[in-house]
């Protein structure tokens, strides 16, 4: 049980349970070979069955770190910060995102959308997911979509999200990891004959790099 003081902090986004960070090269989407610094958040309730890093899920499970602490380690690193989870907008991202940009730092978030905006971005990937869909104005301010493709309704799921972004928003589908070499194919298939999207790989996995 979190003292008052502490249930505060956390309110403020004074803390945040940080489960890791890094840096290492973005995998996926637009900004897919960028050098980036990478900070996941623990906690998530959307629990999508295929998730690789299910050991974010539990917030409980991660220190509450200050977040002068992490902006600090994240600048040493890179001026291109991604925010990921977990969920990272169960918490109060404000605070931490207004510190990043005052240090001369891009903020990126990678989010399913499920719980209300908070921060300043300068890139949101929008990743919905149909157990727990967007809230709010995340998908008219989304730059990129990334819907992951487990199954053949996945790409109805990934038209009705498409049908509400902005017409400048990046279309990406894909593949669950699993399931890849049985989903490309159809990937490759809808996007050509589909071109508004694009096919997506997680490049870190075949890189074997994080």
């Amino acid at each position: 049980m979190l003292n008052k003081d502490t249930q505060i902090a956390l309110q403020k986004g004074e803390l945040l349970p940080l489960m890791e960070a890094f840096y290492t090269l973005q995998g996926e989407g637009f900004y897919k070979g960028t050098a980036a610094y990478f900070i996941r958040l623990g906690g998530c309730d959307v629990g999508c069955h295929w998730c690789d890093v299910k050991e974010s899920w539990q917030a409980e499970a991660h220190p509450l770190v200050p977040v002068d602490t992490i902006v600090a380690e994240a600048l040493a690193h890179s001026k291109t910060i991604i925010i990921t989870g977990g969920e990272p907008l169960m918490w109060n991202l404000t605070l931490l995102t207004e510190k990043l940009r005052a240090g001369g730092a891009r903020t990126h978030i990678e989010t399913s959308g499920a719980h209300p905006l908070s921060g300043s971005w300068d890139w949101i990937c929008l990743s919905p997911k149909k157990i727990k869909r967007p809230v709010g104005d995340v998908l008219q301010k989304a730059n990129e979509l990334k819907m992951v493709i487990y199954n053949n309704h996945d790409f109805i799921f990934a038209e009705e999200m498409a049908a509400q972004v902005s017409p400048e928003c990046l279309l990406y589908l894909q593949p669950e990891w699993s399931k890849r070499a049985e989903v490309m194919p159809k990937i490759v298939d809808y996007v050509m004959a589909h071109p508004q999207w694009k096919a997506s790989l997680q490049m870190h996995k075949y890189l074997d790099i994080r």
